[in-house]
């Protein structure tokens, strides 16, 4: 296991109903991925679609285990909203970090590889890698 604990998870959509199933999807298919903390943060806090500074501020405190949080987005907005989180420096729990990657592959290869107990890195490198996933 990494340091701390399990590496934590968010995972920001511009829907609540999106981010929250990506979750669920990403930890059934790692066997439930008991033990992996796994957190979404969808839409706005009442219930529009867009992102929300303080529901990701939230979900990324919910999961720190202090093995880092891995976040992961979906479009644009949500991507400026998590790096201007990280430019405020006091926003997000230290050690997290914004991943470039597919957002449901991404996803279901982050919570995976942290279910196996890597660090922080590895589970960036898994999320990422994802891009080369091949559909036909």
């Amino acid at each position: 296991m990494s340091e701390g604990g399990p590496v934590g998870i968010v995972l920001v959509s511009h829907s609540a109903q999106v981010a929250a199933a990506v979750a669920e999807l990403a930890k059934g298919l790692a066997g439930g991925a008991a033990g992996i903390p796994v957190a979404p943060a969808g839409g706005t806090e009442g219930g529009g679609i867009g992102t929300s500074a303080e529901l990701i501020s939230a979900a990324a405190a919910s999961v720190d285990r202090g093995a880092g949080v891995a976040v992961l987005t979906d479009l644009g907005s949500a991507v400026l909203t998590v790096k201007a989180l990280l430019a405020e420096g006091d926003e997000l729990p230290e050690g997290t970090r914004l991943v470039d990657a597919p957002f449901v592959e991404g996803a279901v290869a982050a919570v995976v590889t942290a279910a196996a107990g890597a660090d922080l890195d590895a589970v960036e490198a898994a999320a990422a890698e994802a891009y080369s996933y091949r559909k036909v």
